[in-house]
């Protein structure tokens, strides 16, 4: 308990010093026994105004006591400006409040700085922050925001220096992060700062308290940039540690999904990022991990593999559930329909997955009974549902074989008993190739036309000389092979071979003639009568006299030779022509086949035997009109 001295007016400009007892603690004054209210317009009503003069008349002769001086001067303070200092209220009204802080006179705040809550009474001690001394009316300036803005700095400055934790209010967000309250100061919180993983919704952290450290303070400009990420960190770092202690291979672990890649999906543990690779996602095929999971989802993964010294984690979740082929054998055997969905497509076959993680093959060969098909896209499309037979399962390999056409039965089963050998049946041109006409019987069995069985007189370079697409034509089973599933047709086989009749009519020795059709460089082709072709060979001589002389002959002219030969094989009537036979005989071509023809027996042709020569440039003539190469023995149906 101290003494303390307050001195009054008692009248007639007479000051009185009291003796009054407070109690102290560290010299600051905490409760005052009599407080008087400066404010209070009532406080001097019995205060006689007096004049300057007779103030001074009456104190000219007062001696004041070196004591009373001393505790005079001891009541004033050594104040500046722009500081924090103490004082005491000491009047209130409506409009301020009246703060002493030991200057000549108190000090003067704006009432509406406090809140209704904070709103001191009069004699409680406040600090303020001194603005000015003396304003332009003489007033002491005092501010209690700028001074709750100081000590909250200044309580802010020593968290950073000491790195303490703070707490502060979310109150908005701006571009890169969110505005902070932390009581009279605002902080800058960066987005990257808020959570160790990404922040999809800021918006959610809104009007929220946080706890947070400060990591820029910045004295000049009053900026200050608070980080929550760093104590996550920390806490983090912990937890890191204990997991990898405990962690090992085949560890059930419960995690939440950080982040999707096209590749992957990282997974926070709690304290460390593992991968759960887009393989080990599912047994099944999968294009995106979004298919399976999606952010923040809470998933229970596996850990399959990890790295303590590079602190890495592979995770799965397939792994959670046992492997399918475990027990495919038993729920697809052999002979059994399955149902899946399309998955690839290859020029081979096409993938089905009968459940995640389980593919079947339907190979090329395995759609169709009857249709040749060349690529399986022709018939399905990626995603489509198909129906299979299971034909084969190798485990081991983790390969089943499957089967469509299995499903209807095999039109070939009856096939030798719907198109005997022999019998004519109509069907439509379905394609034209070199080698021959395939010809749809019904729907599914086609038969293939050789190009050799189409005309029985023309020698044919390509189906489409005789036939056309779609046409409509009769045709005669040759062959029917079930093993091969193959059937042998012939176009010309539906007419009576001609030959019997052409070798009659085109007797040894007879002069016929035709248009000429073909000129070459080793003989003419005319064409002649019944359909047939006759070819005049050019006889010995050189190429040169060869080339002349056929430059004397011009397609569509006539031209008339004498019979030699009739062959059916080569589908020709061997013509002699003297003037195309050459030069240089002591006896003409023409009177050696009269002679040949007058010893012989003429309706035979076989006992003929013409001069050779001509018979061998025949053949020549004929290997130039259709070399070797030209038929094909077999070509890709289309």
């Amino acid at each position: 308990m101290n003494k303390s001295k307050i001195t009054e007016p008692v009248g007639e400009g007479i000051l009185e010093t009291a003796e009054v007892i407070v109690e102290s603690k560290d010299d600051t004054l905490s409760n005052v026994i009599e407080v008087k209210d400066y404010l209070n317009p009532n406080l001097f009503d019995d205060v006689r105004v007096v004049t300057y003069q007779e103030i001074e008349a009456s104190t000219e002769n007062e001696k004041i006591s070196d004591e009373i001086d001393q505790a005079y001067l001891a009541t004033l303070v050594d104040i500046s400006e722009h500081q924090l200092i103490k004082g005491r209220v000491v009047g209130l009204n409506e409009r301020d409040v009246l703060i002493d802080i030991g200057f000549k006179s108190e000090g003067i705040i704006d009432r509406n700085e406090f809140s209704e809550d904070e709103l001191p009474m009069i004699g409680d001690q406040v600090e303020v922050y001194l603005e000015f001394l003396e304003d332009a009316g003489g007033n002491t300036i005092l501010s209690k925001e700028k001074a709750d803005f100081l000590k909250r700095w200044r309580d802010l400055r020593e968290a950073f220096e000491n790195q303490t934790t703070i707490s502060g209010k979310i109150i908005r967000r701006i571009k890169g992060g969110m505005v902070v309250d932390l009581e009279v100061v605002q902080a800058f919180l960066p987005g990257s700062q808020i959570d160790v993983r990404p922040i999809q919704d800021f918006d959610i952290y809104l009007n929220k308290m946080i706890e947070l450290k400060i990591v820029k303070f910045n004295e000049s400009r009053k900026n200050i940039v608070v980080s929550h990420k760093v104590i996550l960190e920390d806490s983090l770092q912990v937890q890191r540690e204990t997991l990898f202690k405990e962690l090992e291979i085949g560890s059930i672990l419960e995690g939440r999904v950080k982040n999707i890649t096209d590749f992957g999906v990282f997974v926070d543990l709690g304290g460390i990022d593992g991968l759960l690779h887009i393989t080990d996602l599912s047994w099944g095929r999968i294009n995106h991990p979004s298919e399976i999971v999606s952010l923040n989802d809470d998933i229970t993964v596996k850990v399959i593999e990890y790295d303590e010294e590079r602190k890495r984690i592979s995770l799965g979740l397939k792994q959670l559930t046992p492997h399918p082929w475990d027990e495919v054998e038993i729920k697809y055997p052999v002979g059994n329909l399955v149902t899946g969905k399309i998955v690839s497509l290859t020029n081979y076959g096409a993938f089905i997955e009968i459940e995640p993680g389980v593919e079947g093959l339907i190979h090329v060969s395995e759609i169709s009974w009857t249709r040749h098909i060349k690529n399986p896209s022709e018939e399905y499309s990626l995603g489509d549902e198909v129906d299979a037979q299971v034909l084969s399962i190798h485990t081991d390999e983790r390969k089943i074989s499957l089967g469509v056409k299995q499903l209807s039965p095999d039109p070939w089963d009856e096939i030798e008993e719907k198109f005997m050998v022999g019998t004519i049946h109509k069907g439509k041109v379905r394609n034209l190739t070199r080698f021959g006409a395939f010809i749809e019987l019904k729907e599914g069995i086609d038969g293939l036309i050789h190009i050799s069985d189409l005309s029985w007189t023309k020698v044919i370079h390509h189906s489409r000389e005789i036939l056309e697409k779609e046409q409509k034509i009769e045709t005669r089973v040759i062959e029917v092979s079930r093993e091969n599933r193959r059937i042998s047709l012939g176009y010309k086989q539906v007419q009576d071979d001609p030959w019997p009749a052409i070798t009659d009519y085109y007797e040894a020795g007879k002069e016929v003639s035709g248009e000429i059709i073909r000129v070459l460089d080793k003989g003419i082709i005319i064409q002649l009568d019944m359909d047939v072709e006759g070819i005049i060979p050019f006889g010995k001589m050189s190429k040169k006299d060869r080339r002349a002389l056929a430059n004397q002959y011009e397609v569509g002219a006539n031209l008339s030779g004498i019979v030699m030969k009739v062959a059916p094989d080569d589908k020709k009537v061997v013509l002699y022509k003297e003037e195309l036979a050459g030069i240089g005989r002591t006896k003409s071509a023409t009177d050696e086949v009269k002679e040949y023809l007058k010893n012989q027996d003429t309706s035979t042709n076989e006992k003929l035997n013409l001069p050779q020569e001509l018979f061998a440039a025949a053949k020549e003539a004929e290997k130039e009109e259709n070399p070797p190469g030209t038929e094909p023995d077999s070509e890709s149906k289309k």
